[in-house]
């Protein structure tokens, strides 16, 4: 698959967006190449990695995983949090969606389609506008249907509704009683709701997944949408002493964070000042602990005891634990993160900034010899060029003789101008990465810090300028030339010496003000001659 021009296809868009989505099939098109795969292994993101030793904590405690509703109806809100309500549904989204129009069809938009197709039926296209109004014909089937009414493909159909019923274009969003969840505890008391009598006590279920509140903005502590880890244990025995602390909650508590092994130290249960009314009273806390090594204290959970009001609204009549973890929050401590935006969404708010060793992974050569004998030839180069680099010209040192793509070939490294060397100065400069930068260093003359603390790419000037000449002669024997000169004077550029850096590479470099220094005279030249 090729490479398109991101701009060129948005400008086109903009004036014929079906013209110009036709069009770029092609560029989709792989036309048989292999796809580019990489040996390394993924990563995982930190949220992630943390919802997964959540997981594994429950279950070894032996909670059953459940999914919860997401979608919670205000009227739920309502039961569950009482007066509370008004307040909670300020912080929750509602859904809305479009409006089913009831259209009719005029002689005027009747004429307008008629142009896709002069037999259409009047009758035809309101059954299919009325189907679509109550709901027999689904959003995604209506472009299809109208096509079928209309006689024609997909693409006219669009744009025969684009032009001929601008009532879609004017829908507006109306919006439900219908919620995205804010509390797991919303979707907790449908769960118990349906379990209540149909398992033997105690119940022990856990949930890890998305809540979304309606935050005015988003900012280093605070998300509209976070993960929540959430469980529930009814059981008829439940002591809460807030002088000895909450033995049952604490106790699931340290245990889970004992499987997490996070390290938090001094755990301690605290009233929480909020109060939420689908708590009983005086059955709400927040649970916090020290960080080593520098003891810094952090709220790790919070738990209390279920109100029997919000309960018996839902038929549960025995006491239920609950205790929840903030995924994100616990992804913080664990990782040291002071931004939880750059921990959730490091895309868009962590700066690129590749290691040294990630660098020299994005350095390739941009040829490269593609049979066995062009390998040897390049190391032929390689191994004649270092031993005889001070050599003075003019002078002439064979490197190979042999054969390449069948034909019998004579390779020499060459300096005829009077009274120099057979390579430049920097010839066997070697690439190395140091701090960000890319730099092209003589082993004997360079600077002390790169070549100390750098990392060596493995290439040098004269290893990648062979690697171009090898593959230029194997070029030269398939096209039937009788001779091939390859020449490389001064350097500015990777590209000079046959280095490539990838995109991301020199974005990284560029975006740190950092270096790609590798000038330097190289003057080597390779001759082959066929024969």
């Amino acid at each position: 698959m090729g490479r398109w021009n991101s701009k060129e296809v948005a400008k086109t868009a903009k004036t014929d967006f079906e013209g110009t989505w036709q069009n770029t099939k092609n560029l989709a098109t792989t036309r048989g190449e292999k796809t580019k795969k990489t040996n390394k292994p993924g990563t995982v993101h930190q949220i992630g990695a943390a919802i997964s030793k959540l997981r594994s904590a429950y279950i070894q405690l032996g909670f059953d995983e459940t999914i919860n509703p997401l979608f919670i109806e205000d009227t739920e809100v309502h039961k569950q949090f009482g007066p509370e309500a008004v307040a909670v549904l300020d912080r929750v989204y509602f859904l809305a969606g479009l409006p089913r129009p009831d259209i009719g069809v005029s002689e005027k938009k009747l004429s307008e389609l008629k142009k896709f197709n002069p037999e259409l039926s009047k009758n035809s296209l309101e059954q299919v506008l009325r189907e679509y109004k109550t709901g027999e014909i689904e959003g995604d089937d209506f472009i299809a249907e109208l096509s079928q009414v209309l006689n024609t493909d997909d693409t006219s159909a669009l744009k025969a509704l684009d032009t001929v019923f601008p009532e879609f274009k004017a829908l507006k969003p109306k919006a439900s009683n219908m919620t995205l969840r804010s509390h797991m505890t919303s979707g907790w008391f449908l769960t118990l709701q349906a379990l209540y009598g149909k398992r033997e006590l105690p119940i022990q279920l856990f949930s890890i997944d998305r809540c979304f509140r309606r935050e005015q903005q988003e900012d280093c502590g605070h998300l509209r949408s976070y993960h929540s880890a959430s469980c529930v244990v009814v059981d008829e025995s439940f002591t809460f002493d807030e002088k000895q602390g909450i033995t049952e909650g604490m106790d699931i508590v340290e245990q889970v964070f004992k499987k997490l092994r996070i390290g938090i130290k001094s755990m301690h249960a605290r009233p929480d000042e909020k109060r939420s009314k689908y708590y009983a009273p005086d059955t709400q806390f927040e649970v916090f602990g020290t960080l080593p090594p520098g003891g810094s204290e952090v709220e790790v959970a919070t738990m209390g005891l279920y109100s029997p009001v919000a309960l018996s609204k839902y038929g549960v009549e025995h006491p239920v634990l609950n205790i929840g973890f903030g995924v994100e929050r616990l992804a913080m401590v664990r990782s040291g993160a002071a931004d939880i935006r750059e921990l959730v969404y490091p895309q868009f708010y962590t700066a690129l900034a590749l290691s040294d060793t990630e660098i020299a992974a994005g350095i390739t050569l941009a040829r490269a010899p593609s049979t066995v004998e062009g390998r040897e030839i390049a190391d032929k180069i390689l191994s004649v060029g270092r031993s005889n680099a001070a050599a003075v010209s003019p002078c002439t040192f064979e490197v190979y003789k042999g054969s390449v793509g069948g034909r019998d070939v004579v390779v020499s490294l060459v300096e005829e101008e009077n009274n120099t060397r057979l390579l430049g100065p920097a010839a066997l400069n070697k690439i190395f990465v140091f701090d960000g930068g890319v730099y092209g260093v003589s082993p004997s003359k360079g600077s002390s810090e790169v070549l100390e603390k750098g990392l060596d790419t493995g290439f040098s000037y004269l290893s990648a300028v062979a690697a171009l000449a090898a593959s230029e002669i194997e070029e030269a024997a398939a096209s039937g030339e009788s001779a091939h000169t390859t020449q490389v004077k001064g350097v500015k550029l990777p590209s000079d010496i046959n280095l490539s850096l990838t995109e991301v590479v020199v974005r990284s470099i560029n975006s740190k003000n950092k270096k790609i220094d590798i000038r330097g005279p190289v003057f080597t030249t390779i001759r082959a001659e066929f024969s």
